[in-house]
């Protein structure tokens, strides 16, 4: 249990994976017994406590450093381990309170493993020294609190931003000046666009894919193929972008950073943009939690889906790779992100979207919305951010088919909440559930369509591609791709 931030430490402390000096070893067991109880320190090698409200991330089980997942519950718990507090919500209102909100805008890096474990003081006390001891220490007390901020960051931010990634809190625009998909040419030239996804078969099996795919191409711009939704394994994204390619149909790679590592993310999008993938969706990806038996691991990513954008951005505009090795042939892609504008209070979510959009999202598509009522507040609050003329947003809409499949999704799938009044529309529609289903997503899309700062639709679905040409077309839609 730590004392400052109230919940208990999600695991014990890291170890190093190499024998270190005896010096360090005994200077990280002093580390561990001040910041353990205080903080619920992990030693992740790391330390971003200043950045997070003196809360620890790594508390978080999927080690979130970027903001929290798009699955918080209703009561603010983390759906892992719905016994406590999703630590990352409780940042953001200690941030707000604090005035410090401004300061969750950094990009952070993922874990240096070759540090994990080990001890941070002594880099903290090497690089004191560098800038002054006198001068850090006269800043302690300086009621100037400018030049206290530049002496702190001085220290800090050169050890939370090591040189290999160098994170900020800027806004960084695509240097590509041509859109580079359909999707990109047509969010650029003011279209409202319809996409949707076709789900990836569970065998090697292709004919059905192949169908779905040419069910909907002519009523959409682009297809999303999910990367083991739920956490349950199908046909990777990857293998279903190349057969929609082949189907002269333009696809969104979706990765999920569950099943990714930041070596397998740089070379899979290297391979993916070599087959003509041109639009790559960003995802956190559900814990294996939700998914089948036996579970798989839940423990601390590898990176997150700010850090996905932050590298994939650098491959593309800097070609650079993490190691910073030098692209000859950068890939060239429009990449976007997942948003849930119902996850959180509306300021909140603004500042994880806001971070993203700094990083390099340059489209959003969203979780289900069954309530676009309530889409305005997130709006606004993007829009006082200055953000949603940085980013086209797709609302995610999809078609219930059954009451099983609503009732499952507001059980069972994180950051998707039915409202009461759905569930007992589909309820009273009895065997007309599905003809129901296909009004509810009518009436959303025409909620949805008219509001500022919402640039198309994204439908997804859940396994029933043959509504989609009749949504389209009853929507009003069917002009626009």
């Amino acid at each position: 249990m730590s004392v400052i931030k109230p919940a208990r430490r999600w695991q014990p402390a890291f170890f190093p994976f190499k024998k270190e000096p005896f010096g360090r070893r005994l200077l990280a067991k002093v580390e561990i017994c001040v910041k353990g109880p205080l903080f619920g320190c992990r030693m992740c090698g790391n330390c971003l406590l200043q950045e997070t409200s003196f809360i620890c991330p790594m508390e978080c089980p999927k080690g979130m450093r970027n903001g929290p997942c798009g699955g918080i519950r209703p009561d603010k718990r983390c759906y892992v381990d719905n016994t406590r507090k999703c630590v990352w919500y409780v940042i953001y209102k200690r941030a707000l309170k604090t005035g410090r909100e401004e300061k969750l805008l950094e990009v952070l890096p993922p874990l240096d493993w070759n540090k994990v474990g080990t001890e941070t003081w002594g880099e903290v006390v090497t690089t004191i020294r560098k800038v002054g001891t006198g001068k850090f220490l006269s800043s302690v007390t300086s009621k100037d609190k400018l030049k206290k901020s530049e002496v702190w960051d001085s220290v800090f931010k050169n050890i939370r931003q090591p040189h290999w990634w160098n994170g900020d809190s800027d806004y960084h625009s695509s240097l590509q000046q041509e859109p580079v998909s359909d999707l990109e040419k047509r969010l650029r030239s003011g279209q409202f666009v319809i996409a949707t996804e076709v789900t990836p078969p569970q065998g090697i099996g292709t004919s059905k894919l192949v169908e779905d795919i040419e069910s909907v191409k002519s009523f959409v711009t682009a297809i999303n193929f999910t990367d083991s939704a739920s956490a349950r394994p199908r046909m990777s994204s990857i293998a279903c972008c190349k057969i929609a390619i082949d189907q002269n149909c333009e696809p969104v790679l979706q990765i999920a950073a569950r099943d990714i590592t930041r070596a397998s993310l740089q070379s899979s999008v290297i391979g993916a943009n070599a087959i003509g993938v041109k639009n790559i969706l960003c995802i956190t990806g559900d814990n294996a939690i939700i998914g089948p038996s036996p579970t798989g691991n839940m423990n601390i990513l590898d990176i997150d889906s700010v850090q996905m954008l932050w590298i994939l951005r650098k491959m593309r505009d800097e070609g650079v790779y993490l190691d910073g090795r030098t692209i000859k042939n950068p890939p060239r892609f429009f990449l976007g992100a997942a948003t849930a504008p119902f996850a959180s209070d509306p300021v909140l979510q603004a500042i994880k979207d806001h971070k993203k959009v700094n990083a390099g999202a340059q489209f959003f598509q969203t979780n289900l919305v069954f309530e676009p009522e309530k889409l305005d507040l997130w709006l606004e609050q993007l829009d006082k951010r200055n953000i949603l003329n940085k980013v086209f947003i797709l609302i995610g809409i999809a078609p219930l088919k059954t009451l099983k499949v609503t009732q499952y999704l507001h059980d069972n799938v994180p950051g998707v909440s039915i409202p009461e009044k759905i569930m007992k529309r589909m309820e009273k529609a009895g065997e007309s559930a599905s003809e129901e289903g296909v009004q509810i997503a009518l009436e959303m899309i025409d909620a949805v369509k008219g509001k500022q700062g919402v640039n198309g639709i994204h439908i997804m679905t859940l396994s029933w591609e043959s509504v989609v040409q009749r949504i389209v077309k009853e929507s009003g839609l069917a002009t626009h791709n």
